[in-house]
């Protein structure tokens, strides 16, 4: 049995599914072809994602594929209730609503993994952490998982190098088709989108200070330049900062561009990024908001102990006041475009989530052969993805000769 919030609004939850699954033609095509295979027959596979239309629509061509699906959110703010009802309609199980507590955040975790997945799709490690520290007599069964974020593989790294890792993860963040249009582009739209909904502000000259110059952090910062944002990258790695002072963009500490910063982004998957030290150096009406992972990169807890008073200011804007300015956090410090808009766009995710489908294929075909540890998903399923998105935007490519086939590999070739 599902545990939702509203059965009622499935109706407008079918719209969004079905106006996205017009924008997503890669994933068209795989589905296409597993609806006919039924690759996943049999199978029962647990998702751990945010629950909006692009993830439900996955969701929607895995169970068309022949499984059992059970999915929950990843972070309790992105989840929409009427994509939830929409999934419930159409016979799959969902455990989320829309601002859960941290209890029934937890709570709806464990429901998911209570399905007994044999395959698991995870957006942050969240399931995976769950399945090894309470659910360890599931795991025997578990042929494999796909982590969709950087957050997630650092963690289950940190699981595979103490050797607690039980199952082989695919490394789906990793492939090209992701992290260089997902967490570029998908993040550099959704994130200067979601603050734009919040705020109703104006980014034309405003100073942007994006912290971390990672994919998703450079995303960020090309998109605020091009709105005609002044921007200012904040890093800790040297060869990151010279890269971001190349691409055009100022370099400091935090400390520095605390001082002249209109909006704070943060984009690190670390945690105690913007911290007491920095809010104190806040111009009045700065906005603070985060693009990692979790909602511990502003530290939320200083900033309450420091403000006198604290209001909601608009929908998913608090303002919190003093020393005689306000400062403004937007969506409580969870993921912007997530929280407080729709997310990537659709064409984005469509490569994403064909990497997914991709990725749990690979996972039931090699069933028994693979290690447990983060492992790459092959290059010739991420080429493939490639492939199939040039054709639907229509577009063609060169190929090798013969000749030049030869002579890349060969040291002897003339």
């Amino acid at each position: 049995m599902s545990t939702i919030r509203n059965p009622n609004l499935a109706p407008e939850g079918k719209l969004k599914i079905d106006w996205v699954s017009r924008h997503m033609p890669v994933l068209n095509e795989l589905a296409n072809d597993f609806r006919q295979t039924k690759p996943f027959a049999g199978l029962r596979v647990a998702i751990c994602l945010h629950l909006e239309a692009k993830t439900a629509y996955m969701a929607k061509v895995i169970q068309e594929s022949g499984a059992q699906v059970t999915i929950t959110g990843s972070n309790p703010l992105s989840t929409q209730d009427d994509i939830a009802a929409a999934l419930v309609a159409d016979g799959l199980t969902v455990h989320a609503w829309h601002d859960a507590t941290a209890a029934e955040y937890e709570e709806h975790l464990h429901k998911t993994l209570q399905s007994e997945p044999h395959l698991i799709i995870d957006d942050g490690g969240d399931l995976v952490t769950l399945l090894h520290t309470n659910y360890q007599q599931l795991i025997p069964n578990v042929r494999g998982g796909a982590e969709e974020t950087t957050t997630g593989l650092a963690r289950l790294r940190a699981m595979a190098a103490d050797g607690v890792l039980k199952i082989p993860m695919i490394a789906v963040n990793d492939a090209y088709c992701k992290y260089l249009f997902d967490n570029r582009y998908g993040t550099g739209q959704s994130v200067l989108e979601g603050i734009i909904r919040a705020t109703n502000l104006v980014i034309a000259g405003k100073t942007v200070v994006v912290i971390g110059y990672g994919w998703c952090g450079k995303g960020v910062a090309l998109r605020a330049r091009g709105m005609g944002a002044r921007v200012i990258v904040c890093e800790i790695d040297p060869i990151k900062a010279v890269e971001a002072v190349m691409d055009g963009n100022a370099v400091m500490p935090l400390a520095e561009a605390a001082v002249s910063g209109d909006i704070f982004i943060t984009v690190t998957g670390c945690r105690d990024v913007i911290t007491k030290e920095h809010f104190k150096l806040l111009r009045n009406g700065a906005i603070l908001c985060n693009a990692g992972h979790f909602d511990i990169e502003i530290d939320k807890q200083s900033l309450a102990e420091l403000a006198s008073g604290k209001r909601l200011a608009r929908r998913n804007v608090e303002a919190y006041e003093f020393d005689g300015k306000t400062v403004y956090l937007i969506a409580e410090g969870r993921l912007v475009n997530l929280a407080a808009a729709d997310g990537h766009p659709s064409e984005i995710m469509d490569m994403s989530f064909a990497l997914q489908l991709e990725a749990l294929n690979y996972l039931n075909d090699n069933y028994g052969n693979l290690t447990n540890d983060v492992l790459p998903l092959p290059s010739a399923l991420d080429e493939k993805v490639a492939r199939c998105k040039l054709r639907a935007l229509e577009i063609r490519i060169d190929t090798l000769s013969p000749a030049q086939k030869c002579y890349l590999s060969s040291w002897k070739a003339e």
